[in-house]
């Protein structure tokens, strides 16, 4: 198993040796149902090597569907596994992925790959001390044609602004969505949910966040403005609560060549196999991909700076004066 540059040396355990990477699955939700387990169990480099999930059940359900095996003990799964994919509560991600790393696995993450500054950070210090390969799977990053434009972009350069706009409808009237019943996307919304999809493309293209503006809009949208590295600034609009007439998920750059606009994606399985081939390769060579977990945590520290400029911002003008002497 190759270690990444900087990491202290482990010794391979022998049974991991010889034959297809085995990869393991945390989790037994709509997202892992759907898209994890399938493309999991599609993928010809890999042997999925078993699910494990907060409701045994559920993760016999999973496992029997791609057939493969389920796990009632998470360490058993590392055990048996070279990497473990999560599709989990980001909170609930965090330290099970740590876990999986002091046990040697490679990990894909999901996104964010936690809520709080402390704890994203505690997770990449985790992997890195661990020597483990790691992948955050930012669909753009990852999905055709999207992951090419992205490059394309980068190397372009000459961006003077970005415009997004990604106006999900899960928590609209009438959503029969089954991602509309999770509690941590009920709590923290579309800043949390589809923000890093748009960070994910905005960092590498501009730069990095050196100042984060956010205001509250209805329900759970939020507006968030950034400057980057490049002097180059951005807006996102960022929601789940908007009407199904009007959702979209679209976003463009402003520069040097005029306006430029991201193309569609076909879905997510897709994307997710190109999210393990990026985890196949790194744990060959060593090499940490871009879209890592040291990525995933500075996607944490935008988000949390701007979570914090709303909650944080002034009392409106006319409760002011109500509360003065």
């Amino acid at each position: 198993m190759t270690n990444l540059p900087g990491t202290t040396p482990r010794t391979a355990n022998p049974a991991r040796t010889g034959g297809l990477p085995r990869i393991g699955l945390l989790g037994t939700g709509p997202w892992a149902e759907r898209t994890h387990a399938p493309a999991l169990a599609a993928h010809p480099g890999v042997e999925f090597s078993g699910v494990w999930g907060r409701r045994p059940e559920a993760a016999a359900a999973v496992a029997a569907a791609c057939g493969t095996r389920a796990y009632e003990d998470a360490d058993a799964l590392f055990a048996a596994s070279d990497a473990v994919a999560l599709a989990l509560p980001p909170d609930v991600q965090a330290p099970l992925a740590a876990r999986a790393a002091a046990a040697g696995c490679h990990v894909i993450l999901d996104k964010p790959v936690a809520t709080s500054v402390a704890s994203a950070r505690a997770l990449a210090d985790a992997v890195t001390a661990a020597g483990v390969a790691s992948v955050v799977f930012c669909t753009l990053r990852f999905a055709e044609p999207t992951a090419r434009w992205i490059e394309e972009q980068a190397a372009a350069g000459g961006w003077f602004l970005g415009e997004a706009h990604w106006l999900g409808s899960l928590f609209a009237p009438g959503s029969d969505s089954a991602y509309a019943a999770s509690p941590w996307r009920r709590e923290k919304g579309g800043l949390w949910d589809v923000g890093p999809h748009v960070l994910s493309v905005y960092l590498p293209v501009l730069g990095d966040v050196t100042s984060v503006t956010c205001v509250a809009g209805p329900a759970d949208t939020r507006h968030l403005v950034l400057r980057h590295t490049s002097g180059a600034s951005s807006t996102s609009t960022l929601t789940l609560s908007a009407p199904p007439g009007a959702s979209e998920a679209a976003l463009s750059l402003y520069g040097e060549r005029g306006r430029v606009t991201m193309p569609g994606w076909d879905g997510a399985l897709g994307a997710f196999g190109a999210a393990v081939d990026a985890l196949l390769e790194a744990m060959r060579t060593g090499e940490p991909h871009s879209c890592d977990v040291r990525f995933g945590a500075r996607l944490t520290e935008i988000l949390a700076e701007a979570e914090s400029s709303v909650t944080s911002a002034a009392t409106p003008a006319g409760e002011e004066r109500a509360a003065r002497p």
